[in-house]
């Protein structure tokens, strides 16, 4: 049986740049990790995001926006904050657990589902998948 490395990716509403990551990851990464995703202040999953992803053919509708202590028992692995918000309000893990932190800009808009804002969203769900694609080549 293989075990799968935990991955959990932190930003603060865990609405956009968490949820893209975390949908991402399996994609890209055969099997090799499961991830999750939460938020420090978590509120619930944008709708922008989940047309990014589908527009990649990945689903994420079905994910929810859940609160980083939610995880700290749950033997994760490896933690990435996506915000520097979410670095300075993210707990310590219990364990050996290996941080990484990368700087994703916010595409949050606000509440609205407007295709207008679509651009950005697509740029930052390109900055994130740059980041993982990265990450894969050294894990």
């Amino acid at each position: 049986m293989i075990i799968k490395e935990k991955v959990l990716f932190v930003c603060t509403g865990n609405a956009c740049r968490s949820q893209i990551a975390e949908g991402i990851l399996p994609k890209l990464a055969n099997d090799k990790f499961e991830a999750y995703s939460a938020g420090t202040t978590p509120s619930q999953v944008h709708p922008l995001a989940i047309k990014v992803m589908d527009e990649w053919g990945i689903d994420i509708s079905h994910h929810t926006s859940d609160n980083v202590e939610d995880f700290l028992e749950k033997e994760i692995d490896i933690v990435i904050t996506l915000s520097n918000s979410a670095q300075e309000l993210c707990p310590a893990f219990p364990g050996k657990v290996e941080q990484l932190h990368w700087d994703i800009p916010d595409p949050f808009p606000g509440w609205v589902d407007d295709s207008h804002f679509l651009p950005k969203f697509r740029e930052v769900r390109n900055i994130i998948r740059g980041h993982i694609d990265t990450f894969l080549q050294s894990h």
